[in-house]
């Protein structure tokens, strides 16, 4: 170096670089337990509600069964509430959330059974009391698990003051519940076929049903055509047989009319052969059920029309007519009868019926005057002194098939009534807690009628429960997404009765007594007696409902009201979904956080809820309140692996949250919930939740640049929008933009185009473009700089806003930025409201505008890519392009900003000439083409640019902004 050329000084001290320490790396999974237990000490929740003037939103719990660690769909579920919550609460609700949990029922008391079994005990032989007793203490441990787990994702709420379907108080509401559809008269005893799992021993809901692909046999029978009164005479003379269908050949034995229907077209029809005879079935299938037989076509005939004037009347015999000689069990003549639901669509056209192992049978045998049968007991066998088949299993207590179907078969065999068999893969219905398959089984429960007129003084939607539900379904609720309402007006609208009784020990009692020698239809069959009622309730409030199974209850109660020997105490318990149907009771109406009008905003749960809690809910509601205890149902789907698979331990494609918390953090489990369409179902997995962790690391950068460059920033440097250049204000623009879409979108439950908007806006408004250009301004123009200033002013705004906004979302994340800038003991993201932006920031024609000049820069970027690809240039501000644009508006727009600064060049030059042939273009921008020219001058040791007044100054190398900058 020449004795007389001083060395540039080190200038990077002089320049603002961002200092922050809010690391990149989040380390989520060992500091989220820290902020939680800072939400508690600090007491969030608590401070929100004491918040006055606020309106209520409530969103009610659909309570969690409490039995089991958590999966991935329970926290689909928790974090959406989550979400829902706060953004209600930060936009300027009271968002109170209580949670609950499910404890009584059959899974928990299932355990406990298993316990006794792997000692060798009998249910049976313990106390019911103490029994109860081990199911609540089983119940209470998992819900200090569940608990933990649910907080550990964030979710807020009164965790320490949940709900519990076993509290004294929740017991004695639930009965006080059903007590109302005793005094209404709605409620009665009925036999009638209901679904029952063998294996369990009691009645099912349809919510506590799944359907899974089952292998069943499939028979086609031929009952004889019997000469009669009303005619038959040339079919019996022809021995001509009926052929019915069933895939349940164990009811044969119960069957007690065939059905067809009168709109189909039948035929006779002679085969002849090896087996020759006369048989009746539906043309339209008669070719599929000599084909199910064997039977070759050539061996087929079609006789006639057999028209419904000819089959109404006809009696048939039972296949196992006779076969115990003499007057025996199946000697009965069996009715031809007219019905709707017979179709062409599959079997014979003939319809085996069994009125007490059907719906339709049962419905049939209603309006014909059939007779029921019992011969199926509670686990499944046949009763012991049916005979031939007395004893044997339908299912055996193992779940597995039982003996029943194929001893069925092989006696139609016998009695030559086998006309052809096989067997057929299809859905079934299956006990979701036992996966055994269930039958229909006649049995006395107790229904609500849903159809009967209530006389209540409650008939503003309805006199009846079903109408007062489709009322409430079509008037009253906001369905998300819509297509909700008519899934649950559908299964409304089609609904029998309701079955609340189950033949269990661990839940609620029907807290009812039945007179003894009374018939059901008896008037005085049921006791009706408010201070009986009132002392149950009493008693339940004090005591718990056990005090139901304690020696001397009945006495307790009855005494000096009616004679206590007059009546018998029903032991049965009710179905759990009245428990959580009945919620809105003991939750809304009780409790001090609950709703003043006893209807929730929300309800919020999975779309098997629409016929689980959803359902329930309404039904118990309609009868009791007369309308729905809820304003607006969300639902949301099921979770699947990433190739769409239903998970399952089997395949070993599960996730479960804490896994995802243990390597990711909740946070990242939360954002992959809003990044989702939870309208449909949702797939998670390892490839999944990478992307997911991308998105986030790529927004926690954005909010890397605000917090480093906000360091020191004070009241002092604030600059009004009016002061502010364009560039600025048209951030201002999207940020009042973004406030309208962010709370439309909070209030309409559509997370995911919040997020979306907003992680848009962040990465490609901000990180993109602003950012990018604003870089040079907050890092080397002086902090006088009304440009820098006005930079760091929309930087604290934009901060007061992307930290609220997403705060349901990232409810760490964002509290870790909070914090960053609001250290205080007490201080909290959570505790804050959306912050209000001035509708005056709105500036649609300056919007228009920079849509213009931001289309025009990503044609100058793009031309100096190639050239930094070609490896031309090493940076943007090397380049001094020259602009061409044909349209004399948006000329006019560039010249009137900075548009060098704009593109990151250290010179620019706009012209109307037009394009050379040259001249870079895009082809969704036309008219404007861009031409490469280096800068000249000397590159700036400060700023970096190349400018050629760089040497001139007193500040050696560097430009005249720098060197004023330094002073």
């Amino acid at each position: 170096m020449p004795a007389d050329t001083a060395p540039t000084p080190d200038y990077r001290d002089s320049v603002f670089l961002p200092e922050t320490e809010f690391p990149m790396r989040a380390g989520l999974p060992q500091r989220e337990p820290g902020w939680l237990a800072r939400w508690e000490r600090i007491g969030v929740y608590d401070r929100l509600r004491a918040q006055t003037g606020r309106a209520p939103f409530v969103l009610h719990d659909g309570p969690p069964y409490a039995n089991g660690h958590l999966h991935i769909g329970h926290a689909l579920n928790k974090v959406l509430k989550d979400m829902v919550v706060r953004s209600q609460q930060m936009m300027g609700r009271d968002a109170r959330y209580v949670p609950g949990w499910d404890c009584h029922g059959l899974p928990i008391e299932w355990k406990i059974e298993e316990q006794y079994r792997a000692k060798g005990l009998n249910k049976d032989d313990v106390d019911t009391v103490a029994f109860r007793q081990e199911c609540r203490k089983f119940a209470e441990g998992w819900i200090d698990i569940q608990r933990e787990e649910f907080k550990r994702l964030g979710v807020t709420g009164a965790w320490d003051r949940p709900y519990l379907t076993m509290d004294y108080h929740a017991e004695a509401v639930i009965a006080g519940e059903f007590l109302k559809f005793l005094m209404n008269g709605s409620l009665y005893q009925g036999s009638k076929p209901v679904m029952w799992s063998p294996v369990e021993k009691t009645a099912l809901a349809e919510a506590e049903v799944e359907y899974h692909d089952h292998t069943s046999h499939q028979v086609w029978v031929g009952f004889p055509v019997l000469a009669g009164a009303s005619g038959g005479g040339e079919l019996a003379a022809q021995k001509a047989k009926v052929v019915i269908w069933t895939t349940t050949p164990w009811t044969i034995p119960q069957n007690r009319a065939v059905a067809f229907n009168p709109a189909i077209a039948y035929g006779l029809y002679e085969v002849s052969g090896e087996a020759p005879g006369f048989y009746l079935v539906a043309d339209k299938l008669a070719a599929g059920v000599f084909a199910a037989a064997k039977i070759e076509d050539g061996a087929v005939k079609r006789l006639r029309d057999v028209p419904a004037d000819e089959l109404r009347g006809l009696f048939l015999a039972h296949p196992f007519r006779r076969v115990e000689g003499g007057k025996g069990e199946w000697d009965y003549d069996v009715p031809l009868l007219p019905g709707e639901h017979v179709t062409d669509d599959a079997g014979t056209g003939f319809v085996h019926t069994a009125p007490s192992h059907g719906d339709d049978d049962y419905q049939l045998g209603l309006k014909f005057g059939l007779p029921m049968t019992y011969n199926v007991e509670p686990d499944g066998s046949y009763r012991a002194d049916l005979p031939l088949f007395g004893g044997q299993h339908i299912i055996l207590p193992d779940g597995k098939e039982g003996p029943a179907n194929v001893s069925v078969i092989k006696q139609l065999a016998y009695a030559g009534a086998l006309f052809a068999k096989g067997k057929l893969r299809h859905s079934y219905p299956h006990s979701w807690r036992s996966k055994a398959p269930v039958i229909y089984r006649n049995t006395p429960q107790w229904f609500v009628a849903i159809d009967k007129k209530l006389d209540d003084g409650m008939t503003t939607y309805g006199d009846t429960i079903r109408s007062r539900a489709l009322t409430s379904i079509n008037q009253l609720v906001e369905w998300t997404p819509s297509t909700g309402r008519n899934r649950l007006h559908s299964m409304i609208e089609a609904r029998p009765d309701w079955v609340l009784s189950r033949q269990r020990a661990w839940g609620v009692p029907l807290t009812c007594f039945v007179k003894k020698g009374a018939k059901p239809t008896d008037a005085d069959f049921l006791l009706r007696d408010p201070k009986v009622n009132a002392r149950i309730i009493d008693a339940f409030e004090k005591e718990g409902a056990d005090v139901w199974y304690v020696q001397g209850f009945k006495e307790r109660v009855l005494e000096g009201i009616v004679d206590p020997q007059d009546y018998a105490q029903v032991m049965d318990v009710l179905d759990v979904w009245f428990d959580s149907g009945s919620t809105h009771a003991f939750v809304l109406r009780d409790r001090a956080d609950g709703a003043a009008d006893g209807i929730a905003d929300l309800y919020l749960e999975g779309t098997d809820q629409h016929r689980g809690w959803f359902h329930s809910s309404m039904l118990q509601a309609c009868g009791t309140k007369g309308r729905a205890p809820y304003r607006g149902v969300l639902t949301h789907g099921f979770t699947l692996d990433e190739k769409g698979m239903k998970m399952s331990k089997s395949l070993g494609n599960t996730v479960a949250p804490q896994e995802v918390i243990d390597e990711y953090g909740a946070d990242i489990l939360r954002l992959w919930v809003a990044l989702a369409d939870y309208t449909v179902d949702l797939r998670i997995g390892k490839e999944i939740l990478k992307g997911v962790a991308d998105s986030y690391r790529r927004l926690r950068n954005s909010m890397r640049f605000i917090l480093g460059n906000l360091a020191g920033f004070t009241e002092a440097e604030r600059v009004s929008p009016e002061e502010m250049p364009e560039l600025e204000r048209w951030v201002l623009h999207r940020l009042a933009v973004l406030d309208a879409r962010v709370r439309e979108g909070y209030a309409s439950y559509d997370f995911q185009g919040v997020f979306q908007d907003l992680f848009t806006f962040c990465t490609t408004d901000l990180s993109a473009v602003y950012f990018d250009i604003r870089k040079d301004s907050l890092y080397c123009d002086a902090p006088s700089s009304r440009t820098r200033r006005a930079c760091r002013t929309v930087l604290d705004l934009l901060y007061q806003r992307l930290t609220t906004w997403l705060a349901p979302i990232l409810t760490f994340t964002m509290e870790e930025i909070w914090l960053c800038r609001n250290p205080g003991d007490d201080s909290s993201v959570h505790l804050l409201d959306f912050p209000e932006t001035p509708i005056s920031w709105r500036d649609d024609a300056l919007a228009a505008k920079w849509d213009g000049i931001r289309a025009v820069r990503r044609v100058v970027t793009g031309a100096l890519e190639i050239q930094r690809t070609a490896k031309v240039i090493g940076a943007s501000l090397e380049a001094a392009p020259v602009v061409h644009v044909a349209d004399t508006a948006i000329l006019a727009a560039l010249k009137s900003v900075d548009f060098a600064d704009l593109c990151i060049t250290s010179g620019l030059q706009l012209t109307a000439d037009p394009e050379p042939q040259e001249a870079f273009r895009l082809p969704e921008v036309p008219g404007v083409g861009v031409v490469f020219e280096r800068a000249p001058g000397e590159k700036c040791q400060r700023c970096w640019k190349v400018l050629p007044d760089v040497g001139t100054h007193s500040h050696p190398g560097t430009c005249a902004r720098c060197n004023a900058a330094l002073g």
